[in-house]
């Protein structure tokens, strides 16, 4: 058996991502793995439904044994006992807690994605739960930004919404179909070229349909204010319990870039607006190629290629360093982070192919 690997879970920012990164490369790899002090920089440290939901997908890919999957936990081991398969899998966040859960679906996306990706035949993926919560990547940006960017390095996966899923309920529905057996092509993108155009849509689920107009109405006049124009769509979605949300996609010439604002109760819509609006904006004018979201959610992909990734970031963010220090451990790449100008960075993946 290959030496197990020990992940300590509170290491930089101490969040889900030092997990559902060790349980992709864990599947990947073959390489059994103890994580311990799980989540400890969280409020509530270690497994929530979520994670737990993750963790029992990862465990479904490569047959794994589990010890300390149970929520709450702080101590994980995971030991892969078959190579990962391609198949058709089914996960509901709401079955890993007892009243259920609006967990967010992506981040256990996130982490099958890319063990799927490079197995051996077509795969399908159900996942029910929370498909636009905060503190996550909503549907939007994983469709709209993080796939069409893996796209470019070699995964083809196809996503699809059946239901939104909001807090505090979730039971939103999304679909993956992943064709398997892919070759991962370095990343490079120094420069994000001009800016060609700025999509987005406003979403209200379970409430009056003037909300999404007025999210979308306003964001129409920020981004006129500063010369920008906007193709938004005012959507109302089918749902479980009332839901809103702003999400925008920035299109460059070489790279894309997503937004997002939640709304809730009492936060007016234009809040939402302005805070979607703000972050981009903020982006805009550091000149960098990805925004701090997607440059850590690359950071994997980008290990496991063949050759050197390079690409520009608007910050250097703690998760960024972190899941850099993730892939360190695991001993598939060499990550350099450099500080830029005025907060930006820039990114090296070496992976000595």
């Amino acid at each position: 058996m290959t030496n197990k690997l020990i992940i300590d879970g509170s290491h930089g920012e101490g969040g889900g991502q030092i997990l559902r990164s060790s349980l992709s490369l864990a599947a990947l790899g073959g390489r059994p793995v103890r994580i311990e002090n799980l989540r400890a920089n969280r409020k509530k440290p270690g497994l929530a439904a979520q994670h737990l939901t993750s963790v029992r997908a990862a465990a479904m890919l490569c047959d794994a044994e589990l010890t300390g999957a149970e929520l709450g936990s702080q101590t994980l081991q995971f030991i892969p006992r078959k190579p990962v398969q391609a198949g058709d899998y089914f996960l509901d966040v709401a079955e890993a807690r007892e009243g259920g859960s609006a967990g967010a679906v992506m981040l256990v996306l996130q982490t099958l994605l890319l063990p799927l990706a490079l197995a051996k035949g077509a795969s399908t993926v159900v996942l029910r739960g929370g498909t636009h919560v905060d503190m996550s990547p909503s549907y939007d940006y994983v469709h709209d930004v993080w796939l069409p960017m893996l796209a470019r390095m070699g995964v083809r996966a196809e996503l699809s919404l059946v239901r939104s899923g909001w807090y505090p309920v979730g039971r939103g529905e999304i679909r993956l179909r992943i064709s398997g057996a892919g070759k991962l092509r370095p990343l490079r993108i120094e420069h994000r070229g001009s800016l060609r155009t700025i999509t987005g849509r406003a979403l209200v689920a379970n409430l009056p349909d003037h909300i999404s107009e007025r999210m979308a109405s306003h964001v129409r006049d920020l981004l006129q204010q500063v010369g920008m124009t906007v193709d938004i769509e005012a959507v109302v979605m089918n749902a479980a319990c009332p839901g809103a949300g702003l999400y925008l996609t920035a299109h460059y010439e070489n790279s894309l870039a997503g937004f997002g604002a939640q709304g809730k109760r009492g936060k007016p819509a234009e809040q939402v607006a302005e805070e979607a609006c703000a972050a981009l904006l903020q982006h805009y004018r550091s000149g960098a190629a990805l925004e701090q979201h997607l440059a850590d959610q690359l950071i994997l992909p980008a290990a496991l290629c063949r050759g050197e990734s390079v690409f520009s970031v608007e910050c250097i963010s703690p998760h960024l360093v972190t899941n850099a220090w993730v892939v360190e451990r695991f001993g598939l790449a060499r990550i350099d982070i450099v500080p830029a100008t005025e907060g930006t960075g820039l990114v090296k993946v070496f992976t000595g192919g």
